[in-house]
């Protein structure tokens, strides 16, 4: 084995991630920017987790839905901004091979995870709007935890295919991985195997786990909407679409940057534009969401504004 090669990832050879710039300058406010992002991300997604719990008309399957979304969420900007935290915080970019596997390993889970479980939340408006009666009797509690079962377990089993394919690689020098964090396509330019197996595999799978999702999500806010057009009430149509417009909102932002870091050049001159995209919809896309559900959605406004006061009741009190 040459030197600088890693063999099958049992080398302890480790690589660089060269984050998002090497200006020194930056690292601090950068720091600071992640650190407030993180955390800010863990708080919304985290209260609306104990919101949906603890308030009793929200135990419906929307809401549901929404704590596995938050908990995905939470999972996943989790395996990428601790390390990148530290990387701004030492100035040391490297991680270890299985550290790196590990990394990307959980994140493609979790990412595929919410695709499917988006589209499970398609679903559920899908029902509650263009099939009201019989709602019921298909969203039940056991199909609910089904759903949301099968998602996550996917987004797992999906992700170890390529995880598998992608061990038997060797990997030469140079070591640098021009990202902030493991991701597919940097680890694959680094390769010195052949990689048209695991470049072919993870097409095909990705068909299953992005575009069968998205396709299947569009189907159904076509009926969706169409079912909307024809309620003869403004009123009643405004309150129809608030009802999923949280969600339709989450989808484009998700998918919208997915598709667009995914499908966008690897080229030197858009690589910095590549990282900038994939900041927005690994690290914003998070922090974001919890803010789309609690300001666009009543329920959760009105349950958060009573729980607050309850909060400050019982300050007051003590």
């Amino acid at each position: 084995m040459g030197e600088g090669q890693l063999d099958n990832w049992t080398s302890p050879m480790d690589f660089l991630l060269l984050g998002l710039g090497n200006v020194p300058e930056l690292q601090s406010p950068l720091f600071f920017l992640t650190f407030m992002i993180y955390s800010v991300t863990m708080a919304g997604n985290i209260l609306i987790i104990v919101l949906v719990m603890a308030v009793q008309h929200l135990h419906t399957p929307m809401y549901f839905f929404l704590v596995n979304l938050s908990s995905l969420e939470t999972c996943y900007s989790s395996t990428i901004l601790p390390r990148l935290l530290a990387s701004f915080l030492t100035g040391d970019g490297t991680i270890s091979a299985h550290g790196c596997i590990t990394q990307f390993y959980f994140f493609g889970s979790f990412v595929t995870s919410e695709c499917y479980l988006l589209a499970a939340m398609s679903y559920d408006r899908y029902l509650a709007i263009c099939q009201p009666l019989l709602y019921a009797s298909f969203m039940t509690w056991k199909v609910c935890i089904q759903m949301a079962v099968g998602s996550w377990l996917m987004g797992f089993l999906l992700s170890a295919v390529v995880i598998h394919l992608l061990s038997q690689l060797k990997f030469c020098g140079p070591k640098a991985i021009d990202h902030f964090f493991c991701d597919l396509i940097p680890l694959l330019e680094l390769s010195c195997s052949e990689t048209r197996v695991v470049t072919l595999v993870t097409f095909m799978l990705s068909l299953l786990d992005l575009v069968f999702p998205f396709l299947f999500m569009l189907a159904s806010y076509v009926c969706i909407i169409a079912a909307i057009l024809r309620i003869p009430s403004r009123v009643s149509r405004q309150k129809a679409f608030s009802t999923c417009s949280s969600h339709l909102t989450v989808i484009t932002v998700f998918y919208g940057t997915l598709i667009i870091v995914y499908m966008m050049s690897r080229s030197v001159s858009l690589r910095q534009l590549n990282k900038v995209l994939s900041f927005f919809y690994t690290i914003l896309t998070p922090l974001v969401n919890p803010l789309i559900y609690s300001l666009r959605n009543r329920e959760v406004r009105e349950a958060l504004s009573k729980g607050l006061r309850k909060a400050v009741v019982c300050i007051q009190r003590s």
